[in-house]
């Protein structure tokens, strides 16, 4: 009994291998797709990861380190703290940083966008430290709120020690915190009318000019493609942070450490394929729908409609049962006063018995209260 046990599970086996049947994981993908040393691929809607390789290893990532002072300028603009026409006044230890550059000039001005545009298409790193001295007034100030900026979004296995990605032995990201970081960049507009980029140029103070040349090759040749960032050094190897978008599913798709600079443009595409070919993002709660027409008690309004407080997608492999359930708890009538963001209600999201979700429902305008005035008024109109 015991032999026929085990020559039935060496059979299995040995069918399991011929076959080419893999071990069920959630959304992990086999690591023979990509060849280099780290790979993460990223749904940008629910932050889930479709495929990794050693995704939470700390290495060195070359100038995907710029990411970080991509997103902190955009974020100084959006605030209102730098505008694209403000002018930087550039410093000889900007002007002196080596590996890839603009040669921008030391002690003259340059504007913020031509600085950023350096930045984001051609990977310049006098462009990256004279905007980190501009924010911060030092680079070493700048680094720490790069710091800072990757806590808060939860990027654990990072640490900055310069604004460029040149080598540094305390220099470290993963490919995972490379995804978050680009997900989190490519939310913004700004980057977009940069990032899309092929070519273009910048003029210097003193006339001269010099061409640019987006260092990511994937937004013109692969279709969808319109953000990310290249990163290459000897301690690193070639390394690539891309987003590409189709129909409505936007990916997240990161190589560190791959062999040569035309692997980590293959395998970045490797990836994309192997998430679009294979999953799909499921919107199960929309924010724009109108969940219900709620009675108002005591409000100068009869009625009021209530929407759910966000999104919330779903990654669901093509093919397979949607696992999610998705529960309203909506009230009959609301009281008023109520302002608009209030919380009236719940939406109960789970998977598999476990709740991963919950959303408020809400109503978008303010319910005010009706006066004694008005109520007598609405007596008459009854009558």
């Amino acid at each position: 009994m015991k032999r026929f046990f085990l020559f039935s599970i060496i059979s299995v086996l040995i069918l399991s291998i011929c076959c080419g049947v893999a071990p069920i994981t959630a959304f992990a993908g086999s690591e023979e797709i990509v060849s280099s040393k780290s790979a993460c691929l990223l749904d940008y809607a629910t932050k889930e990861v479709m495929y990794e390789k050693n995704a939470h290893e700390k290495m060195p990532v070359a100038s995907m380190v710029k990411m970080m002072t991509i997103l902190l300028t955009v974020e100084e603009i959006e605030n209102g703290n730098l505008s694209l026409d403000e002018m930087v006044t550039t410093t000889e230890n900007a002007s002196g940083m080596g590996g890839s550059q603009v040669f921008i000039d030391p002690f003259v001005e340059y504007s913020v966008e031509d600085l950023l545009k350096s930045v984001i298409v051609a990977s310049a790193n006098d462009a990256s430290v004279a905007l980190a001295e501009h924010i911060a007034g030092s680079e070493s100030g700048f680094v720490k709120s790069m710091n800072k900026r990757a806590g808060e979004l939860g990027m654990k296995d990072t640490n900055y020690v310069n604004c460029t990605g040149l080598p540094a032995p305390e220099g470290y990201s993963s490919a995972y915190d490379s995804a978050i970081l680009l997900a989190e960049l490519s939310k913004h507009e700004i980057y977009h009318n940069y990032s899309t980029i092929w070519m273009d140029e910048i003029t210097h103070p003193s006339g001269r000019k010099t061409g640019l040349t987006n260092t990511n090759r994937l937004i013109r040749y692969y279709n969808g493609c319109d953000g990310g960032k290249t990163g290459s050094t000897n301690e690193a190897g070639c390394c690539l942070s891309a987003t590409a978008k189709k129909d409505d599913m936007r990916l997240i798709s990161v190589i560190v450490g791959a062999k040569d600079s035309q692997t980590r443009f293959n395998e970045c595409s490797k990836l994309f394929n192997y998430g679009f070919a294979n999953f799909e993002n499921v919107l199960l709660v929309n924010s724009e729908t109108i969940l219900t027409n709620c009675a108002v008690s005591k409000g100068r309004v009869d009625n009021v409609e209530l929407f759910a407080n966000e999104n919330f997608s779903a990654l669901l492999k093509k093919g397979e049962e949607n696992p999610y359930k998705v529960e309203q708890q909506l009230p009959s009538t609301v009281k008023a006063p109520l302002k608009a963001g209030e919380s009236t209600g719940k939406i109960t999201i789970s998977k598999d018995g476990v709740i991963v979700k919950e959303i408020d429902v809400v109503s978008h305008q303010d319910v005010l209260k009706i006066t004694y005035l008005g109520t007598l008024e609405k007596i008459y109109q009854n009558w």
